[in-house]
Order: C-alpha cells, then structure tokens, then sequence
C-alpha cells in the first residue's frame, strides 16, 4: 500500500461532510475575495454561522484571509487537490473576469 497520511486525509474529507462548510468552499472558489457576509447571503446563511465554518476551514488550511482596510476577504488556498475536488467532483466552476462578485448563479 502507497504511504500516505490517512489521518490528515480524513480531517479534510470531514470537512467537507458538513454541507454549509461544502458550499461555503464552492462559493468562495467561484469568488474568491468575498467576505463573510457576501458567503452567508450567497449560501443563505447567517453571518455567525458563516464565520464559524471559516473559522474551522482557516484552522485546516483550506481558506485564507486577507484584511483590507475593515473588510476581510476569504479565498480558498491554491491547493491542487482541493481544486480537483472542486471542479472534477464537484463541478464548481470560476466566475468569468469581470463579474467580480455576481451572486445571482445558480
């Protein structure tokens, strides 16, 4: 058997089986620089409940953030297996330049 760490592996994979983190990873790679409240309205959540499942993605290294004057941007790390499971699973795709941040899809 390949040597790999399972455990590792495991802890990503449970963190998209939580649907609202699944959807807050799809919306922000379709978007990446958006904040939390655009991510909550986006996926039809409260802000809290956005901030809580980022906060547990930032912890694993699946999201980062940058803070622009008052505002945090949220973006997931280019990670090519995250990707992969993003677009080839998925089927998560990237907004087109100049869209910027058209919440409107479906």
């Amino acid at each position: 058997m390949t040597d790999f760490d399972a455990d590792s592996w495991a802890a990503r994979f449970t963190l998209l089986s939580d649907p609202t983190r699944l959807r807050l990873v799809a919306e922000m790679h379709a978007h990446p620089g958006s904040t939390v409240a655009e991510l909550a309205a986006a996926i039809g959540i409260t802000e809290n409940a956005a901030s809580q499942s980022i906060r547990a993605l930032r912890d694993q290294g699946w999201v980062r953030s940058e803070k622009v004057g008052r505002m945090v941007h949220y973006e997931v790390v280019g990670d090519a297996i995250v990707h992969r499971i993003l677009h080839d699973i998925i089927g998560v795709g990237h907004v087109s330049a100049g869209h910027g941040h058209d919440h409107a899809h479906p």
